[in-house]
């Protein structure tokens, strides 16, 4: 996406391993295509690659653990992001991930999301070690950009205080309610033994935990880009007369059939 830029990144990395000792993996994907062919956004796309890619690499070193260097500027631009786009809640990155690409089990693991990247920074400087910048990230060119450079800025000025400590203060307490959250899910028990959502088991929670086991489910069946609507449409296939099917983003669709709801 970046052209030589980016193409001078992989080389400093490379390098960087060389000197210290290790062996390096580089990858190539056409985001932007994939990103048109599949209806999804660009950052989405960009994560999918990364993933299989990633689960390309565990399969050849076996190895099933991905150490990622997210720090808590981005959780702070991660939380904003995802409260302007409807997400449930202050939804951030977590410290551990558990997913599956490609039927490869990888546990994604973000040390530094307590660490600010100014931190990060003047370790690099005491160190005498150089990095390199994405030249893109101060540029306008896309919406995490301006977060980043135009919004959290201005509401620090606004609130007297550096409101990215707060929002990563509130994705820490958010993880917590979210823990409480997925025992409340599996005590409702609302799969049947095939993996489906069973209908009528739904209808007899209470609205909350309704929603809470619809989004757990389509999260767990990978649909991209969740948010409230996307479990509002798929809760509407329980009431009378509605049609059987929805389709949501990324062309998943979810079917109403004999009292169960899946993905497929």
């Amino acid at each position: 996406m970046r052209g030589r830029a980016s193409t001078a990144d992989a080389r400093f990395v490379e390098r960087l391993a060389h000197t210290l000792g290790v062996d390096f993996e580089g990858g190539r994907a056409d985001v932007g295509r994939q990103a048109e062919m599949e209806g999804i956004s660009m950052e989405t796309a960009g994560r999918r690659e990364r993933h299989a890619f990633f689960a390309e690499c565990s399969r050849r070193w076996r190895c099933p653990r991905v150490l990622l260097a997210h720090h808590a500027d981005d959780q702070a631009e991660t939380v904003l992001w995802n409260l302007l786009r409807g997400s449930r809640g202050m939804a951030g990155m977590t410290a551990t991930q558990r997913i599956s690409i490609n039927g490869r089990a990888l546990e994604l693991i973000r040390p530094w999301l307590s660490v600010r990247r100014s931190e990060l920074r003047r370790w690099l400087e005491e160190e005498g070690l150089k990095w390199r910048e994405d030249a893109t990230n101060a540029e306008p060119v896309a919406a995490r950009n301006r977060l980043r450079n135009e919004v959290l800025p201005l509401l620090s000025e606004i609130a007297r205080r550096d409101v990215a400590d707060s929002l990563v203060r509130s994705a820490v307490s958010a993880a917590e309610l979210r823990e409480i959250e997925s025992w409340a899910v599996a005590e409702a028990n609302a799969l049947d033994p095939q993996g489906r959502l069973h209908v009528g088991r739904l209808r007899e929670l209470p609205e909350p935990l309704r929603r809470a086991c619809v989004f757990d489910y389509l999260r767990s069946c990978e649909v991209p880009d969740l948010d409230r609507s996307a479990v509002d449409r798929v809760l509407g296939l329980m009431e009378p007369g509605a049609a059987a099917r929805v389709v949501l983003k990324g062309e998943r669709t979810v079917r109403r059939k004999a009292g169960r709801l899946w993905v497929e």
